[in-house]
């Protein structure tokens, strides 16, 4: 169980942001470590909602769906509002309040429509980001009514502003969570961003490497990485400026770490799972696999399967939640 010193100071937090109920829940949640984890689980993938009122309406449906199943944890990929929906405090502390309704941990990434697409309903980007840091990577454990523990990259004293970034072990796999945002990645619209972008761009390349470093240290059988912003694999380097370092660096990282590595995100809205990574012969990587959730207007979640008998190590299937089918 969580310590009570843990769980004084996580209410506290709550009551500060206005989250006072939500404490209630925490206080009576267990901490997973994945200390002692199965060699064979299921987690459950999601992201880019709820955007509208209907999705709002029918996501309690995919809450229900994945808490009737037997994922040990639920990864959201960002996007929990639309991009012409105005940036609150209100809304978040909502979709926190929200996602709590998970009785296995959640884990969230942060996605564009959070922040840095604010400023086309009046709100400043960078505003924004500072008080999702605040309102939603508060604490180093998950969401969720059971907590897994995270290690964030503000635990080093030079990445400080970046808790976004995680990472955990669970089973035999290391789960990373990168802040790579849609609209190239906050790059190439004002000065100020730009230098946002510069500045986390180098925070996520240390993350990424350290990271496959750490899964060659613990000879973990794979790597999943999961992060908001579609990166563009199939456009040329100039209409993806925001991506190129992450994608220069994924390449080698990927060939070098040399067992099956799968990276999750949103942002297109376009289910799919496929193989679009190429080395500098134009031959795909076989063991680099990419899985884009469900967006909007489906309002479904993807089951990835994590099986060390199996081998290729990842099974993913579309969970198709029979309530919000028209």
């Amino acid at each position: 169980m969580a310590s009570q010193g843990y769980l004084r100071w996580m209410s506290a937090i709550l009551a500060a942001v206005g989250l006072g109920q939500v404490s209630v829940i925490l206080a009576q949640t267990s901490i997973n470590t994945g200390a002692s984890t199965p060699n064979r689980f299921e987690i459950a993938l999601i992201g880019d909602a709820p955007y509208s009122a209907l999705e709002e309406q029918q996501y309690p449906n995919v809450i229900a769906d994945i808490n009737r199943s037997k994922a040990s944890f639920v990864i959201h990929d960002g996007d929990i509002q639309s991009s012409a929906t105005p940036c609150t405090d209100e809304l978040v502390m909502s979709r926190r309040s929200l996602y709590q309704s998970f009785r296995i941990p959640f884990v969230f990434v942060p996605g564009d429509n959070e922040w840095t697409d604010c400023h086309r309903t009046g709100g400043d980007p960078l505003t924004r980001l500072a008080k999702l840091r605040e309102l939603m990577f508060a604490a180093d454990y998950s969401l969720g009514q059971t907590v897994l523990k995270l290690e964030r990259q503000s635990q080093s004293p030079k990445y400080a502003a970046y808790r976004e970034n995680v990472r955990w072990g669970y089973g035999s796999i290391l789960f990373v969570g990168l802040h790579l945002v849609g609209s190239n990645n906050n790059l190439g619209r004002t000065p100020e961003m730009d230098r946002e972008f510069k500045a986390r761009n180098q925070a996520n390349l240390e993350w990424l490497k350290s990271s496959f470093a750490l899964a060659r240290q613990q000879q973990r059988s794979g790597v999943m990485l999961v992060m908001q912003a579609n990166p563009g694999f199939d456009l040329p380097r100039e209409q993806r400026t925001g991506f190129n370092d992450f994608l220069d660096t994924l390449l080698p990282e990927v060939t070098q770490f040399g067992k099956p590595v799968v990276l999750v995100h949103g942002d297109s809205h376009y289910f799919r799972i496929d193989k679009p990574l190429v080395d500098s012969r134009n031959q795909r990587v076989m063991n680099f696999t990419r899985v884009e959730t469900f967006g909007p207007p489906d309002m479904h979640w993807v089951r990835a399967t994590v099986d060390p008998s199996d081998p290729n190590l990842f099974q993913f299937d579309p969970v198709v939640v029979k309530a919000n089918v028209n």
